[in-house]
């Protein structure tokens, strides 16, 4: 093999690895992007689960008093 197809192979190499690094590095990004919305949504999710497991156990009380009122 002569320098020059040494040279252009390396040349050639040189930007087909800076293209796949870019372009990992965009999908990263947009992954965590991506990532840190779903978490987002999972806690708004917990959130209303915790409330109505609340909610529930206030109506479970609200019920009881009622049927005590209403035997009284």
């Amino acid at each position: 093999m002569n320098i020059e197809t040494i040279v252009a192979a390396l040349i050639t190499a040189g930007f087909a690895f800076l293209g796949v690094y870019m372009s990992n590095r965009k999908q990263a990004a947009l992954v965590a992007y991506r990532l840190e919305k779903l978490e987002e949504k999972v806690d708004k999710h917990n959130s209303v689960v915790e409330r109505m497991y609340r909610l529930e156990e206030q109506v479970k009380n609200l019920q009881a008093e009622v049927k005590l009122i209403h035997n009284a």
